[in-house]
């Protein structure tokens, strides 16, 4: 990022303060003077929009050193893995793992809930200052594009909260998310849920705005409008509507086709010498210099914190991923994707997952068969792979869509809850198949923290298969 990190860091304290202080998850006490006294001009719309990117990175201190750092892997990768069943803790089963979390004994996974609101709300703030400025006082269109930007940010908060607090996966249900679109106060900290269906056309809305505004050119650790489109169509994906389908494969072709963007000639460069230097990276978070905070959830004090589960070990048999993705220590076959060279950087949205969900769409909505299976031999031929011999063979679309299911878990396996995602796609019974702590449908989103109904007893409903 830029030279005025502690600048950025101040302000992000300012407008981005945990709520421990009033025990608001949700809430964050400064923000409404983010309007009237912090964004005045260009130069401070800057510095505020790259607040809430520092939320969106969640910039921390290294454990080990103090030192400021970002830490990305706890929610965004190692739990979704977990929640997959690809990745498991080498002490024995954790309650992510055993999906048996419940509202009031939830700690584990809070910061997804609490990350994701102060990152919502940080944007609202830098909304609320931008659209009380005129044009006049920003250059060319530089105003609308840092609404892009932070428009993408809250669209891509309020997309995990719907993710994995909502139930996404039926557009008629009532539990949405609690969506709001002004910076909380305490007059303003009573909301009530939103349906799923108001809930996806909020955060398509956001996102289309993004798409048209948010920069065409933008160094990749900050959001483009082709992040924007990637983003989009995670959402339509997992929203499965039919129409979504045609819209995903329009918007693949467009990045594919268009971008600046490139598949990594050999993938396994991104994580041990590239990282945000490779050119298939269209989102990521940038690392402060010399921060091990990222490489400590994963490999501390000279151990190895995850193994590979059965199923991710039988998703890379006789694949070359695994001579880097997985390892041998003490028996202990362990986890080790993001222990290379480039630990530090995380990658939010790179090329493979267009390709990848591309193949998805086409398999599920009647596409050429061929052209599903020349996007799987492209995405393999860049993790070494050259035999294609029993791709050539499956000729029916179920054979294909299993395939292009078991590529996106073994390609985007602890990136960004790309594989848990790709889970919640398939049928449920063949969830149950897979992972044998799915036992029930509503384990697919996780219970609202009773913490918020302390605080906001107009929420509504718990989520169905908890209890307040």
């Amino acid at each position: 990022m830029k030279k005025s990190f502690l600048l950025y860091f101040l302000l992000a304290a300012l407008i981005g303060m945990n709520t421990s202080c009033d025990k608001t998850l949700n809430a964050l006490p400064t923000q409404e003077k983010v309007d009237d006294n912090v964004i005045v001009d260009q130069k401070s719309a800057e510095i505020a929009l790259n607040g809430v990117y520092y939320l969106f990175v969640n910039v921390t201190e290294n454990r080990t050193t103090g030192l400021p750092g970002t830490t990305w892997a706890p929610s965004h990768e190692i739990l979704p893995a977990q929640f997959a069943g690809l990745i498991e803790n080498y002490q024995g089963p954790s309650r992510p793992e055993m999906h048996t979390m419940t509202a009031k004994d939830n700690g584990e996974v809070l910061p997804i809930w609490s990350g994701n609101y102060k990152l919502a709300n940080a944007a609202n703030g830098v909304i609320a200052g931008l659209e009380a400025l005129s044009e006049e006082r920003f250059s060319g269109s530089r105003r609308t594009q840092i609404l892009g930007e932070t428009r993408f940010l809250r669209a891509y908060a309020n997309f995990k909260l719907l993710a994995y607090y909502g139930e996404f996966f039926d557009s008629s249900s009532k539990f949405g998310v609690m969506i709001r679109t002004k910076p909380v106060t305490v007059s303003t900290i009573a909301t009530v849920r939103k349906n799923v269906a108001d809930s996806y056309a909020f955060i398509l809305d956001d996102i289309d705005y993004a798409i048209a505004n948010a920069p065409e050119n933008n160094p990749n650790y900050y959001a483009s409008k082709w992040a924007a489109m990637l983003l989009k169509m995670r959402i339509l994906m997992l929203r499965q509507a039919p129409a979504d389908y045609t819209a995903v494969i329009t918007l693949a072709n467009q990045l594919i086709e268009q971008s600046p963007y490139a598949l990594e000639a050999h993938v396994e460069d991104l994580f041990s010498t590239k990282g945000l230097a490779s050119k298939e990276v269209i989102l990521g978070t940038k690392a402060f210099a010399n921060q091990i905070a990222e490489m400590e959830k994963y490999y501390f004090r000279a151990n190895y914190n995850y193994n590979a589960t059965p199923f991710l070990l039988d998703l890379l048999k006789n694949d070359p991923r695994a001579n880097w993705m997985i390892g041998t220590v003490a028996k202990r076959q362990v986890f080790k994707k993001h222990s290379g060279g480039q630990a530090e950087a995380k990658f939010v949205f790179r090329l493979t997952e267009a390709y990848l969900l591309k193949a998805e769409a086409l398999a599920k909505s009647n596409g050429s068969l061929t052209e599903v299976r020349d996007l799987l031999k492209m995405v393999k031929s860049k993790a070494g792979i050259t035999d294609f011999t029993a791709l050539n063979a499956m000729n029916t679309r179920e054979q294909l869509t299993t395939e292009v299911f078991r590529e996106l878990m073994r390609s985007l396996v602890a990136e960004d809850g790309s594989d848990w995602m790709a889970l919640l796609r398939l049928p449920f019974d063949t969830i149950k198949q897979l992972n044998g702590n799915m036992k029930e449908r509503w384990q697919y989103i996780l219970p609202v923290p009773y913490s918020e109904y302390e605080k906001n007893p107009t929420f509504g409903d718990q989520n169905p298969g908890y209890g307040w």
